[in-house]
């Protein structure tokens, strides 16, 4: 879902506030629940950005891109060396 945040005359909103209030308008955990991909609109009052709210944990570890599970600590990228 596209999101939008006001904030007049304020720094731009922490991803970690619009997804508790995402957590409680929609009456579901915070660990089913991404918010990805804000930018501020010129002026900066405005923020536009996307969410997404799961079912379930599997639900969200199968479809979101690996980078963004790595963010969120659910993903471990294996170490390798470029040496033969």
């Amino acid at each position: 879902m596209v999101t939008d945040v006001l904030h007049p005359r304020k720094a731009t909103t922490p991803k970690t506030e619009i997804r508790e209030k995402l957590t409680k308008m929609y009456k579901t955990t915070p660990d089913v629940v991404f918010v990805f991909g804000f930018r501020t609109h010129f002026g900066g009052d405005k923020s536009t950005g996307f969410g997404r709210i799961y079912d379930s944990l599997d639900y969200r570890k199968k479809n979101e891109p690996k980078h963004r599970l790595a963010r969120h600590g659910l993903y471990e990228k294996k170490k390798t060396s470029r040496k033969p």
